[in-house]
């Protein structure tokens, strides 16, 4: 059991923070999308979906007007004048088209490596070719890169095993897609199958796989050796977030927890700890990360260094309407 703060003297604890952690360009262009629609045209804004998957920004969203609905039928008849944001994941084509029908404003803040991913599979569509997506049935990235394309034009593989056992369709060429974010260890060992079986199946021109989820397992990974706990802050539905634990603990951590907030931290599940370290998945906010460590400086005496494995200096623009808003 962690330490008891009602003991008196706390006990030492080196956290190591992971750099880089926490939101990339594509999440805090979706999050500014969604402010300054609400900035320019007022409440209420409507967001399809979650705008990204954290508990902690919809909510802070919604406190400032926006409304969150899963389908366009949800928003009522009198608001279709109202802007309405699709999510950074993506979504199927057949939404704006409904948007459109409905005659509604809409702004897509899907994350252009999404969007990346989602012409690869329209030019290989284009060229005959069957497409193989890599990626986790149901998570709405797969779902709206799914959408871009006719049914039963896009073939899912989750793991080594339905590679093993994937059949192509027809005797079309074959090329393959990816999920951004995606394990990139795990994506490896499911390409090296495929690319065995069908040496002339089609890559990418640049991996799938965003450089912002490549880069915070990497720094988990260079972590996750040297520490005795890893905690990645960031919730249950974030793809990129349970991959990180998952990366912690094949890099040899004793103990991986995602936790959402400092509240959910499950302070039985954890021995006492010397070291600790702490990172954050895309969708997660750093005032997260700095009460969570605010937390285990109730019961420990904390140090805290920073583990950099990389610079991240991209960002993204943000749509044209919006524009004069930022400015």
């Amino acid at each position: 059991m962690a330490s008891d703060p009602s003991a008196g003297n706390r006990p030492p604890l080196k956290v190591l923070l992971c750099a880089p952690r926490g939101f990339c360009a594509g999440v805090d262009r979706a999050v500014q999308i969604v402010e300054l629609a609400l900035e320019r045209f007022g409440a209420p804004v409507y967001v399809r979906h979650e705008i990204v998957h954290n508990k902690f920004v919809v909510e802070s969203l919604k406190t400032k007007g926006a409304v969150f609905v899963e389908e366009l039928d949800e928003i009522p008849d009198g608001h279709h004048d109202r802007p309405v944001v699709f999510s950074a994941h993506g979504v199927p084509k057949s939404v704006p088209e409904d948007a459109r029908s409905r005659n509604m404003f809409y702004l897509d803040a899907t994350c252009p490596l999404v969007s990346k991913v989602h012409k690869e599979a329209e030019i290989h569509f284009r060229r005959g070719r069957e497409i193989v997506l890599i990626g986790h049935a149901g998570h709405p990235e797969v779902i709206g890169t799914m959408g871009q394309l006719p049914e039963g034009a896009v073939r899912l593989v989750e793991t080594v095993e339905d590679a093993r056992a994937f059949e192509p369709a027809g005797d079309r060429p074959l090329a393959w897609i990816t999920q951004t974010t995606l394990s990139v260890d795990d994506t490896a060992q499911i390409v090296e199958v495929l690319t065995a079986r069908f040496p002339d199946i089609v890559a990418p021109h640049k991996d799938d796989i965003c450089y912002a989820t490549t880069n915070r397992q990497e720094a988990v990974k260079a972590v996750a050796p040297d520490v005795e706990a890893l905690i990645v802050v960031g919730a249950p539905n974030s793809s990129n977030s349970q991959r990180l634990r998952e990366v912690a603990e094949r890099a040899g951590c004793p103990v991986a927890l995602l936790v959402q907030r400092a509240a959910d931290i499950p302070w039985d599940a954890l021995p006492p700890l010397t070291s600790l370290g702490i990172t954050a998945g895309a969708s997660a906010p750093e005032v997260l990360v700095e009460e969570i460590i605010a937390a285990f400086a109730e019961r420990y005496e904390v140090t805290v260094d920073s583990v950099r494995t990389a610079e991240e200096t991209i960002s993204f623009n943000l749509p044209r309407a919006l524009r004069e808003a930022a400015e």
